[in-house]
């Protein structure tokens, strides 16, 4: 057995004390530290110690500060950069594990989600060029993919700064005289790049670059670094740097972030795919996660005035970020709620709400967690269902949904709701990509249908209805607003439903809404679990008049809510029903009270 160098000794450490809680630390990065002692048990992998060594000494022997100050206030320019146990770890598990009998590493793609202040853009610049200097006679190519070019530049300008202290920059002055082997650095407005040729043979290019995906088809390199992922707007901009990775097979990618505020982003649904990497309910063998974050309970409440939690989402606690800081931030957050999101997103890296989104979405999944039925055993339960549908002006999201209320055996009144969208085929692949909506994963999950036609034919929508029915859903009636799809109206009728005209008014809508949000809130609303369900719900943007109704739309003008919406008038034709039927009951004994508010509904 290799002896243990004093780099393996610090990882080791840090693994015993995150696992025995002397160290504290969030789910995700236990679950990390957990899967990283298992692979290094398993004989599915080899596990060579010599290429992380070689990054670790390199950062610690080679980079310098550019700027900063040590938590006693001593400057830190041009001082040794010294890696935190946390970085030595995602070294060591990055860079020695092997594809069993090979020289291929493992992990091909990481995704790295650290709060601000933790040393992640000189962290990421200082890798990057380790990296590159590492695999130099594979003639390594280095991209660093900012959201901007000023962000992709700060680990760029990180990189010279090493390179200029270090005496390793080629002098316009030199000229023919001019060390070959010494780093050619292009920083003007049109290129930031640095060139190296080292006496070995081998090369090494690094370039800073804006994320563009329409500039970056042509792009071919073994390292990439994507940097801020949650300011990335669409998949696409990701995608096209894994795809400028094919040509080598000692490749990787590294998504480097904090959090953000919008839950329909591609880095919220990157994240909620990683949790799953590590909670072993997805195999994937090339990711490598490793996630900082403060706690949250099942409504997806943080304790954020809680020292514990702060160090969770901060693995530089106390040695790049200051405690007392971030408890003053804290304690500012809790007394002015207006620096309470930023201070979520950027110091505990917990995902929040736009500002515009009314809903809190952690509310509906918690409430949803609460019941599990199938749609078999729903179909079998003794429920009344309502439907609703939502239907696109031509090629655009479409949404049927159908709503029931059940009691169960404690006399809770469970409110269910059951959508499902379509979407033409001829649209699917640039809608996902302008507007960022996860069609395709809709459909693996069963939530949406892709039509074959360039539009969404009412047939589709009829035949969902109609197979409903087939499987045991009792539909008493489906309400619509006609004058938006009279055809579909009258299929509807001939598929013998009973479908009841209902104008999309605010008014009529708002009590849909007040129903859900109330059921929400009691912990009393399911919706299968539906993540297309979620999507919707988190793109609402609503305004309370002063009559306690409510106007509602989307919160941006690329994003969707027709599942809601569907829901919505669903939810109405079940409260207009039940109010109907209490009236009538009314009457027939006599005028007795029922409790209800014809006016208002349920």
């Amino acid at each position: 057995m290799p002896k243990i160098c004093d780099n393996e000794k610090v990882v080791n450490k840090y693994c015993r004390d995150i696992i025995s809680g002397k160290k504290i630390a969030c789910k995700e990065q236990r679950q990390t530290v957990e899967r990283y002692l298992s692979d290094k048990k398993s004989k599915k992998w080899d596990f060579k110690r010599d290429d992380a060594n070689f990054v670790i000494d390199f950062i610690q022997g080679v980079f310098v500060h550019k700027k900063g100050e040590t938590m006693t206030g001593e400057p830190l320019t041009n001082k040794s950069l010294k890696l935190t146990p946390w970085q030595m770890f995602v070294i060591y598990d990055l860079l020695c594990f092997y594809e069993k009998g090979t020289n291929i590493r493992r992990f091909h793609e990481a995704f790295i989600l650290l709060a601000r202040k933790n040393g992640k853009s000189s962290f990421a610049a200082a890798l990057a060029f380790a990296l590159a200097t590492l695999d130099r006679m594979s003639g390594s190519t280095c991209y660093i993919i900012g959201a901007s070019q000023r962000q992709s530049k700060q680990s760029f300008d990180f990189m010279t700064h090493t390179l200029n202290f270090r005496g390793d920059v080629k002098k316009s002055a030199q000229k023919r005289n001019a060390d070959p082997y010494k780093c050619k650095i292009i920083d003007n407005n049109q290129e930031h790049s640095i060139e190296k040729h080292f006496e070995d043979g081998g090369t090494l290019f690094v370039e800073a670059l804006a994320a563009n995906p329409d500039k970056q088809d042509s792009l071919n390199a073994n390292l990439v670094i994507a940097d801020e992922l949650h300011a990335y707007k669409t998949p696409k901009q990701y995608n096209i740097l894994k795809e400028a990775t094919k040509a080598y097979r000692n490749k990787l990618v590294i998504g480097i972030t904090t959090a953000g505020d919008d839950v329909n982003s591609f880095c919220y649904r990157r994240i909620q795919y990683c949790k799953k990497v590590l909670d072993n309910s997805v195999k994937d063998d090339q990711l490598f996660v490793f996630i900082c974050k403060a706690d949250e309970n099942e409504k997806g409440e943080v304790d954020y005035t809680n020292p514990a939690e702060h160090e969770k989402a901060n693995p530089s606690y106390g040695i790049t970020v200051n405690p007392e800081d971030l408890m003053a931030d804290a304690v500012q957050a809790q007394n002015d709620p207006q620096q309470r999101k930023d201070f979520f997103a950027k110091s505990l890296n917990i995902y929040t709400s736009a500002m515009a989104a009314y809903f809190n979405i952690d509310e509906f999944k918690a409430s949803d967690r609460n019941y599990n039925w199938s749609l078999k055993e729903l179909a079998r339960l003794p429920v009344q269902w309502y439907g609703g549908a939502d239907l696109s002006k031509m090629f655009d999201l479409t949404a049927a949904a159908l709503y029931g209320r059940y009691k169960d055996k404690e006399g809770k009144e469970i409110d269910i709701c059951i959508t499902h969208a379509f979407f033409p085929i001829t649209q699917a692949y640039a809608k996902a990509d302008e507007d960022s909506i996860p069609v395709f994963g809709w459909k693996d999950d069963g939530w949406l249908t892709m039509c074959n036609n360039p539009t969404v034919h009412y047939d589709d929508v009829v035949k969902w209805f109609l197979e409903m029915r087939r499987m045991g859903f009792k539909i008493k009636r489906v309400g619509f607003d006609k004058k938006f799809g009279r055809e579909f109206f009258i299929k509807m009728r001939k598929a013998k439903f009973k479908i009841v005209h209902t104008a999309q008014l605010y008014w009529v809508k708002s009590q849909g809404f007040r129903r859900i949000e109330r059921k929400v809130k009691d912990g009393e609303f399911y919706y299968l679990h539906s993540q297309a369900y979620e999507y919707c719900v988190g793109n609402v943007k609503a305004v309370e008049e002063s009559d306690d109704v409510i106007r509602y739309e989307k919160v941006m003008p690329n994003n969707r809510i027709d599942l809601f919406d569907a829901s919505d008038f669903a939810c109405f034709e079940m409260l207009e029903d039940i109010s109907k039927t209490m009236a009538t009951q009314k009457w027939l004994h006599g005028g007795v009270a029922t409790g209800i508010d014809d006016k208002k509904g349920a």
